[in-house]
């Protein structure tokens, strides 16, 4: 029987995720903050609800988006600046207590690197995390909350620095000076691989488990996106060729890589 999903935050990874999960005959929930959207996410064959999270309350039919749902994505950045800035964590729990009085039983979340905080060497899911940011503390705890419920089995992804169509991280560098992290090495990974890992972990039942999510190929910062911001034709960033001040840190997809199975979209552009 093919798993009914909810894709939980369908923005530049959930909506094309989503529309993948349909491809492959699942039946798809998808949840969006606009009201505008609804009709796209329709249109493409996912039931769209529109839902708003708050650290006060969660907008919109919630248990409608949940109900007969076997597997739940959630894929909602911490968003932790600005002046509306608001607890991720507070917003989780009211998402956990309402995933508590529905079906759902498998758990995809998607997280972050920024785990790691500045952990230095190479970095595989055995390694502690200690985040630095807040977004990354937010994060782990998060996580922690989800894998410790008993009655769901949960999978977290810790994804790399994202990169795909309108989006790479060059655009906001170009121009820049003096930029001093020119020999860290890049831990990026492309919205395929993402989907690509995705599906790869429904489809073979990998519950309980975190993955890395970076694309095996680290060149130094300053000559990647040198390179990266030259193909675009884009004024690239101008680092400081001083010695390295420390090693930098090599994200491993152990686990992933480990169960045989491969990235397919480089990172290099």
């Amino acid at each position: 029987m093919t798993d009914k999903i909810g894709v939980l935050g369908c923005g530049w990874l959930g909506f094309p995720l989503a529309k993948r999960l349909v491809k492959n005959s699942h039946i798809v929930h998808g949840s969006t903050t606009s009201k505008e959207k609804l009709a796209q996410l329709q249109e493409e064959g996912i039931h769209p609800f529109q839902i708003t999270l708050s650290e006060k309350e969660l907008q919109g039919d919630v248990a409608g988006f949940l109900r007969d749902i076997d597997i739940l994505i959630i894929n909602v950045p911490p968003r932790l600046r600005g002046k509306n800035a608001e607890s991720f964590v507070e917003k989780m729990k009211l998402v956990h207590t309402e995933i508590k009085k529905s079906e759902v039983s498998k758990l995809i979340f998607i997280s972050s690197t920024s785990v790691y905080g500045t952990v230095e060497g190479k970095v595989t899911e055995q390694t502690p995390s200690q985040p630095n940011t807040e977004s990354g503390k937010q994060l782990l705890v998060c996580e922690q909350r989800f894998m410790g419920d008993p009655n769901l089995q949960t999978t977290v992804i810790r994804f790399g620095g994202l990169i795909g169509p309108h989006r790479h991280p060059v655009t906001m560098l170009s121009n820049k000076q003096d930029l001093s992290n020119g020999h860290d090495p890049v831990n990026l990974i492309h919205l395929e691989d993402c989907i690509h890992m995705i599906t790869t972990i429904i489809q073979n039942q990998y519950w309980g488990e975190i993955f890395n999510g970076v694309y095996p190929l680290h060149p130094k910062k300053m000559d990647y996106y040198v390179n990266e911001a030259k193909k675009r034709g884009i004024t690239p960033p101008n680092y400081l060729d001083n010695p390295p001040e420390h090693e930098g840190k090599v994200i491993l997809s152990t686990n992933f890589l480990d169960k045989s199975h491969r990235f397919t979209t480089s990172i290099l552009t």
